[in-house]
């Protein structure tokens, strides 16, 4: 199956790992530190993996449709995970819980982008999946959130500044990625239609 190459068998392994990677949040708050470092090996290995499918797809020529949908599947599967159980009382890291409006905000971002390509598919009948700067800066910004959440009980106390900054920049980025993908999406469906209305007039 020439679709199953190495980088979308490393992404469908990534997307595997997100349920167990779930379950280690559900019981980061029992008693000792185990599933809480199990949560940051397995969110270590899955943003190595992040890169390397990336790496192995522009280095083996072996970019497809189907990477490119499923690696952003992915992220949002395990951003959306983790912004929601780390907002939650019983699932947030004691000391570090999530305000729910920064958990609305990323899991808004999500659903409106996924909508915004449904209409553009649904007005134009062709599937516009494009990665923008704002888009990816988000991802990276609510990664390292993540990453940060997980590991700050064992920071010193003067990092913990940086967490309300954190939800600001992340937020920030979520609704410029947002206000931005409505742009391209206009773009571009303005452009389909333009060019079909002048395939009409040759025609």
């Amino acid at each position: 199956m020439p679709w199953l190459n190495w980088p979308n068998r490393i992404t469908i392994a990534r997307i595997a790992l997100v349920p167990f990677f779930v379950i280690c949040l559900l019981n980061v708050n029992e008693p000792g530190d185990n599933w809480r470092y199990l949560a940051i090996a397995l969110f270590a290995v899955m943003a190595f993996s992040d890169v390397l499918d990336g790496y192995l797809a522009r280095k083996l020529d072996e970019a497809t449709p189907l990477g490119r949908f499923l690696d952003p599947v992915g992220d949002k599967l395990l951003i959306t995970c983790s912004m929601v159980l780390l907002a939650l009382p019983d699932t947030a890291i004691a000391g570090f819980r999530l305000p729910a409006w920064v958990a609305v905000i990323a899991i808004g971002k999500d659903i409106l982008t996924v909508i915004g390509f449904g209409l553009v598919y649904a007005t134009t009948s062709r599937f516009f999946v494009e990665p923008r700067i704002w888009g990816k800066g988000c991802t990276l910004v609510q990664s390292v959130l993540v990453a940060f959440a997980l590991v700050a009980p064992d920071l010193p106390a003067g990092a913990a500044k940086a967490w309300p900054l954190l939800w600001w920049v992340a937020s920030a980025l979520a609704i410029a990625a947002v206000a931005d993908y409505m742009r391209i999406g206009n773009q571009f469906a303005a452009r389909i239609h333009m060019e079909q209305k002048q395939k009409d007039n040759n025609d």
